[in-house]
């Protein structure tokens, strides 16, 4: 009737045969309309509502159709009746009930036989969907907790039991029920989960009790003093300021890596009106990981400053990584207080925007970059390329996830097939599809050629080993995209790259042509390139000053601090290490090295403690591989093979050699037998007097036991590059 003329209307019998409803459907719809209720029609008659109204845009008949009939759904039966309507219609309330019938009687149809046999998928179903529903949606919602208590119950291990637990005792405290929260991190304690005594504690103090929270983290801290985050756990119960702040110190010099105690410190220096010793302090955190409500922190500091280009700066770099970010506590988007900010500082044309984008891209500013790409997109959010240069900079600090919604809107908003190719093929590379990658820059390069799309095929091909036929032709792939037209920053990249492949090559004058053309467009990380190759020529002084003139372009960059100390004497390399810690203590090779000139000078038990130090906040496979060696060096094999252990854990098929007579490592770890463990160290540099023999290409080093001597000593042996 609706779809014609409405000549229906004037006759006394009405046909609604094409409209696939009946005359009580009309009825109820009547009734709906003056009334807005949908209580008494049987289940047939609402299902040919939901298709009516969805199918006649009648928004407020379907969402009470679908309100109903999801309402409706008691069990596997009226699941597997409704979801495909639901489907169909797209009934999101009705298909969300029906898969919610199903993960939660999945453990029983399955059965426990069918379970085991698929390696108990069902924990890691609910765990999976869990974790996404708690980022998706937030960890206070229904849905979270409903998967939550299904991960509980399906657990079949341990430790899963544990897990399941301490996750829901974390999902009730969002949601403000302290009781059962406490309730379940205490059962999740109980089980052996050391975790949950914070979170129990967090419930205790919700609940008004204070000084149980101390006495039970206190109990925490003294059981496990070495545990930085013991600490700061602590120091949120502290009834003075003194305690505090000794208690996020500490937390601090045990894990530099957790941010509270940073941002914690950097409040109370702003409180006290030193607000240049507050970006300092919050500046430490940037140094190693960038996160949005450090750069709003940083940003309120910059304005009581008033300094507005710099709040400016990094409320853009934020939005950025975090669209959708809201500041004043989730009351205002981000975005308004950009605009509020652009009317106290000089605008910017596109000319502008360019030479910023490139002076910050120099001195190594990603999160100046970041700002500077963010404006340019704002006043041209249609440019693809600007939102790949955008993902470029986001992967750089680690934001993956921010990376690819940018690649994906570059892909979309791309005007040539070929260019839309070339940002597909990136997000094929980034999710782990390098054969989809490779072929997709090739099906780019048959429509045409261009320089993202040669750069993105030798950047794949440079990913795994290079033997010197696949080397040529990653040098040729590279040479073909110079010459295709790109502007500096892009040109500089694969400048940079091109003589890391003539150096891996031995093509060293060649390798210096391109770090010297890198460096002229001002790509400042060719200065590392090209202090390599001194390096390699004999030429250490100039190595050594190649990266100085790299300090002096981005003084904050731990990793050229970490390079230049490889070109000096030990007490130099020392004090770049140290910096290096200082600016990036998640970067472990300062510890590794220290440890090393340590056990040369025969200081065993500081060598041990240095390493122990990075491994308590980054327990890394070369720093317990190192810290086993130490440890059977000195006469401590239960020590040593708990180390090994533990690395088998994070690579269970890790390279570790071992003598002709040596069994199955999980034979000598039962045996507490490390005597003729030799553990590979691959990527280890050692001090002046460890340094290995020089060969032309590269290696690791192992320690082992030097013999005929009543001291055990360690000795570095050469071994293959894997």
């Amino acid at each position: 009737m609706m779809y014609g003329g409405f000549m229906e209307s004037r006759g006394e019998n009405i046909n609604f045969a094409h409209n696939d409803i009946s005359a009580e459907g009309m009825r109820t719809v009547d009734i709906f309309s003056r009334t807005g209720s949908l209580d008494g029609p049987p289940l047939e008659i609402l299902l040919e509502l939901l298709s009516f109204s969805n199918k006649f845009c009648c928004e407020e008949l379907k969402s009470a159709c679908d309100s109903r009939l999801a309402s409706l759904v008691a069990g596997m039966e009226d699941a597997l009746l409704l979801v495909e309507n639901g489907l169909e219609e797209t009934a999101t309330l009705l298909v969300g009930s029906c898969l919610q019938v199903f993960l939660r009687l999945l453990p029983q149809s399955c059965g426990r036989r069918k379970l085991a046999s698929a390696g108990h998928a069902s924990f890691a179903l609910y765990y999976f969907l869990s974790q996404v529903v708690m980022e998706e949606e937030s960890m206070r919602s229904n849905t979270a907790v409903m998967l939550l208590e299904r991960l509980a119950e399906s657990a079949e291990t341990e430790w899963q039991r544990q897990l399941g637990l301490h996750q829901l005792g974390c999902a009730m405290l969002e949601k403000d029920d302290c009781e059962a929260a406490q309730g379940w991190f205490e059962v999740a304690a109980k089980a052996g989960h050391v975790y949950s005594l914070a979170g129990a504690a967090r419930a205790m103090y919700r609940r008004g009790n204070r000084y149980s929270a101390f006495k039970q983290l206190n109990s925490l801290v003294m059981a496990n003093d070495r545990v930085g985050w013991a600490h700061q756990e602590r120091s949120l119960y502290c009834s003075s300021m003194e305690e505090k702040m000794r208690d996020l110190n500490d937390a601090t010099r045990l894990d530099p890596t957790l941010v509270y105690p940073y941002k914690y410190r950097a409040i109370l220096l702003m409180e006290d009106n030193i607000i240049a010793a507050a970006i300092a302090e919050i500046n430490k955190v940037l140094g190693f990981k960038v996160s949005a409500d450090c750069l709003e922190l940083r940003a309120w500091f910059s304005m009581a400053l008033e300094d507005y280009g710099g709040a400016l700066r990094d409320i853009q770099a934020l939005m950025s990584l975090e669209t959708d970010y809201m500041m004043f506590h989730g009351r205002v988007h981000g975005d308004r207080l950009v605009e509020a900010l652009q009317r106290l500082v000089q605008r910017w044309s596109l000319a502008d925007c360019w030479i910023q984008l490139y002076d910050r891209w120099s001195r190594v500013d990603e999160v100046g970059s970041l700002a500077v790409l963010h404006q340019m997109l704002a006043n041209d959010p249609s440019k693809s390329f600007l939102w790949f240069r955008q993902s470029l900079l986001l992967l750089r600090l680690n934001s993956q996830k921010a990376a690819m919604r940018s690649l994906r809107l570059a892909r979309s908003l791309s005007l040539h097939e070929h260019e839309g190719l070339v940002y597909e093929g990136w997000m094929l590379y980034e999710t782990g599809h390098r054969g989809e990658a490779l072929a997709i820059a090739e099906e780019s390069l048959s429509i045409r050629r261009s320089f993202e799309a040669f750069f993105l095929k030798a950047y794949v091909l440079a990913d795994e080993s290079l033997n010197a036929e696949s080397s040529s032709y990653v040098i040729h792939l590279l040479e073909e995209a110079l010459r295709c037209p790109s502007d500096g920053l892009r040109k500089g990249q694969a400048l940079n790259n091109l003589g890391s492949v003539y150096v891996d090559c031995d093509k060293l004058d060649l390798a210096t042509d391109c770090y010297v053309n890198a460096i002229k467009i001002r790509h400042t990380r060719a200065h590392q390139g090209l202090a390599r190759v001194y390096f390699l020529k004999d030429r250490r002084k100039a190595a050594y000053e190649e990266m100085t003139r790299l300090i002096e372009k981005a003084p904050s960059n731990a990793s050229a601090y970490e390079k230049r100390s490889e070109y000096c004497d030990r007490d130099m390399a020392r004090c770049d290490l140290g910096k290096t810690t200082e600016l990036d203590p998640l970067r472990t090779y300062p510890y590794r090295y220290r440890a090393a000139v340590l056990m040369d000078d025969r200081k065993e038990e500081e060598a041990i403690a240095e390493l122990s130090r990075a491994i308590a906040f980054r327990p890394e496979l070369q720093l317990l591989h190192l810290r086993a060696a130490f440890l059977e060096s000195i006469g401590k094999p239960a020590d040593a093979a708990r180390d090994c252990e533990a690395a088998l854990c994070l690579a269970p098929v890790a390279e570790t050699r071992w003598s002709s007579t040596a069994g199955p490592v999980d034979e000598l770890i039962r045996r507490n037998d490390c005597s003729v463990l030799e553990v590979q160290l691959p990527f280890l540099r050692f001090s002046e007097p460890l340094r290995k023999k020089k060969t032309t290409g590269g290696g690791g080093c192992i320690y082992q036991r030097r013999g005929g001597g009543a001291r055990k000593t360690m000795t570095p042996i050469e071994v293959p590059r894997r």
